[in-house]
């Protein structure tokens, strides 16, 4: 069976800030490929690029140099096909929780008993049938990012794309929802890219994680992530986990990734 084409291709990617000194270099010949069905999470030091990065594939921002290509056409501007997510949920405060997910639906024109239905089953999706007329101010931000990846998706778009969109919650509620994007994601399985600053976020959601070098970003590491779906929190306590996190620490830091030890074999 033929491979299936890519859904994006980036290609020597570079992109520079106008400054008084010549010009703020954020990314360089960055180059990679995604899948349909893809989960690729994108991992670097604070600065590297990575939100820049996703501008680009967003459409919101034109690379210096390079290209990229969205299901085999060049990329330039956003696109009804693209869903973002930012790291603040950035709900309407006036609208309730089904209309902030009915609004994409909305600006289509899809009929209204059609738009309702499919906001109402990705409400459902994400766990919040009983908050359909709650206002934002009344959700947790666990909550609110639950809408915004809802409203992300009620459109069904091809490609998703998350800037860190647990990043500004607690330790314990980003673990959770990291559960909660994974489960979503085996529902519906959207090709996505993902923006985490956590090694262990990015393995239990990712096949392949992406390491940005500190700026300029360029790309020091492509690591598929070989641990066995469906994934559940179990996975973060084993050894493959385990040697998977020091490899990202490795190449994060600069240190030269060493090879994966061999997985240990069980006692009797």
């Amino acid at each position: 069976m033929a491979e299936a084409a890519p859904v994006l291709v980036v290609r020597q990617l570079s992109t520079v800030f106008p400054d008084r000194d010549g010009g703020l270099q954020a990314l360089e010949e960055v180059s990679f490929a995604v899948y349909p069905e893809q989960f690729v999470c994108v991992l670097g030091p604070s600065g590297c690029g990575k939100t820049t990065l996703l501008r680009v594939l967003a459409g919101l921002l034109r690379p210096t140099r390079g290209e990229v290509l969205f299901e085999g056409q060049p990329l330039r501007g956003p696109q009804r096909q693209v869903g973002l997510v930012f790291q603040k949920a950035n709900l309407m405060p006036w609208r309730t929780v089904l209309e902030n997910i009915l609004l994409p639906l909305e600006v289509q024109g899809l009929p209204r008993p059609a738009a309702l239905a499919k906001a109402q089953a990705m409400l459902d999706l994400v766990g919040l049938q009983g908050f359909a007329q709650s206002l934002p101010r009344d959700l947790s931000g666990g909550m609110a990012q639950r809408v915004a990846i809802a409203r992300s998706l009620v459109h069904d778009p091809e490609l998703l794309l998350l800037d860190e969109p647990f990043g500004s919650l607690d330790a314990l509620t980003r673990e959770r929802m990291g559960g909660e994007l994974l489960r979503i994601w085996q529902a519906h399985r959207k090709t996505v890219v993902m923006v985490t600053h956590s090694i262990s976020e990015a393995l239990l959601l990712a096949d392949r994680v992406l390491v940005l070098s500190p700026r300029p970003g360029r790309l020091c590491l492509d690591l598929s992530v070989d641990l066995p779906r469906p994934r559940l929190e179990e996975v973060r306590y084993t050894p493959g986990f385990a040697a998977l996190s020091l490899r990202l620490r490795q190449a994060i830091t600069l240190e030269t990734p060493h090879p994966l030890p061999p997985p240990l074999k069980g006692r009797g």
